[in-house]
């Protein structure tokens, strides 16, 4: 029989198996551990943990996601590291996602919007019978006939869920775009697996939150926020939410919207390349020198921040560095890339 080994978790005391050819998560998500997670495969970084005892064999990862500097302090991204031996790892578990069931199911595309010439909202539905419970933030796997899964953030809330939002922004080269923008039939079938990830709103927390949206991350922004509001959080909560041209703020008068009814939320939104015609008055630049400009200390908040890796990162280094957030106070759902070019 194979040998497997064991993993304990501090601070919680927590311990699990480890099946051989098994990562640390996919043991972990098998037995309903809460181990935070985002990408699944090396690139964002989001499962990274402590080596306290024990040897990791490394798999594949990307060096944004574990710097050498990291991988030589002990740290290590579950997702990608089998144990070679029983291990001890150091990691913040997750109540919240642990006790969701991941689950592979079909659905209908019931309808479609175009917001922007290179922006879908595809509306999902799922069978009868069926309903997927997920967290606000949560990501699914649509799963592609030739094996290839692409990652979609649910933009509705939970408690919204007779049918399951996604923003898909048309890309050069894309499989799962170019299907939505040119091949897409009415009323096509597609499967996926989910929910996946540990992008939501830490609900035990009473700290004011900015919100951070590039692009089509607003998706998962927009899930968020409207959770916030159906659960009456009274939370300080500010969106800055940055795009290229007016076009590229595809649903603005949903935040909008959200600013004139509650008085605990503003909007901020930001253009890096207004185009003369936009006619914009409104900020410019990139949007994390926007929170950056506007908040003297970060010390007392949470950033919950979603778009492309460029952003992220640059937020998460200077939010911590030059305003001194705490940096387990950054939560990030990143737009990331594969280790696979298989994918």
């Amino acid at each position: 029989m194979a040998e497997s080994h064991e993993v304990r978790l501090e601070p919680s005391g927590h311990t699990f198996s480890v099946n051989s050819g098994e990562t640390v998560l996919e043991a972990a998500l098998r037995q309903g551990i809460g181990l935070p997670y985002g990408c699944r495969n090396g690139a964002c970084g989001a499962c990274k943990s402590t080596l306290v005892s024990g040897e990791l064999q490394y798999g594949d990862y990307q060096e944004r996601a574990l710097h050498d500097s990291e991988k030589a302090a002990g740290k290590a991204l579950t997702c990608c590291t089998k144990p070679l031996t029983d291990v001890t790892l150091q990691v913040r578990e997750l109540a919240g996602a642990k006790d969701l069931q991941i689950r592979t199911l079909p659905a209908r595309i019931e309808r479609v919007e175009k917001p922007a010439e290179d922006v879908a909202v595809l509306y999902l539905k799922l069978p009868a019978s069926e309903r997927l419970q997920f967290l606000a933030g949560q990501y699914i796997d649509i799963l592609l006939k030739d094996g290839k899964r692409r990652s979609f953030s649910m933009a509705n809330a939970p408690h919204d869920d007779a049918l399951l939002q996604l923003h898909v922004r048309k890309a050069p080269g894309g499989a799962f775009s170019k299907f939505v923008f040119e091949e897409m039939k009415e009323r096509a079938i597609i499967r996926f697996e989910g929910p996946l990830g540990t992008f939501y709103l830490r609900e035990d927390s009473d700290k004011p939150v900015i919100f951070v949206a590039g692009g089509t991350g607003f998706a998962p922004i927009k899930s968020l926020i409207e959770h916030a509001f159906q659960k009456d959080m009274d939370r300080q909560m500010v969106l800055y939410w940055g795009a290229r041209a007016r076009s590229d703020l595809y649903l603005p008068e949903v935040p909008a919207k959200w600013a004139a009814e509650h008085p605990n939320f503003s909007y901020v939104p930001v253009l890096s390349d207004p185009l003369p015609g936009d006619e914009w008055s409104g900020r410019t630049g990139f949007v994390h020198q926007a929170v950056l400009d506007d908040f003297p200390s970060l010390a007392g908040f949470q950033v919950y921040a979603c778009g492309a890796p460029a952003m992220t990162d640059i937020a998460k280094a200077t939010f911590v560095e030059q305003k001194g957030l705490p940096e387990d106070e950054f939560f990030c759902d990143a737009f990331t890339y594969s280790v696979d070019p298989k994918k």
